[in-house]
């Protein structure tokens, strides 16, 4: 028989609440190019556009299994020029937790523009992070 595990959304929210308590003083790094296969896979050529920090608490409790980031601090000047496509959260010693898109809607990372100018001011709409609720 198939493996068929399926979370409560107590559970759930248990265990998103538990990722993102990880960010904590974390940061949220912004890149172009192709995401990683993983959080576990190293960036390689990949460009990083723009870290931004986030607070502590970084996130507010999870509800259905979705932690939404509290205010993140902008990062007032970016690293590089690119198009933004995907990102990664690390803890405040620069663990990687987990990656995500990025896009201007329906996407875990919100921004006005995905385009990224170097030396400008980059700040969220939204993040989110979804616990799966079916393994």
């Amino acid at each position: 028989m198939a493996l068929n595990a399926q979370l409560s959304a107590a559970a759930a929210n248990a265990a998103a609440d538990a990722v993102v308590d990880l960010l904590d003083g974390g940061k949220l790094l912004i890149y172009d190019g192709s995401q990683p296969a993983d959080a576990d896979t190293a960036v390689t050529d990949q460009t990083l556009l723009a870290e931004l920090t986030f607070g502590t608490p970084a996130f507010g409790d999870a509800s259905g299994g979705v932690a939404t980031a509290n205010a993140i601090t902008q990062d007032s000047s970016a690293n590089a020029t690119g198009t933004a496509t995907w990102f990664r959260v690390t803890t405040s010693e620069d663990v990687a937790i987990f990656d995500g898109s990025v896009g201007t809607a329906d996407a875990n990372l919100v921004l006005n523009s995905v385009a990224i100018q170097a030396g400008a001011a980059v700040s969220v709409t939204e993040l989110t992070y979804t616990q799966p609720k079916s393994a």
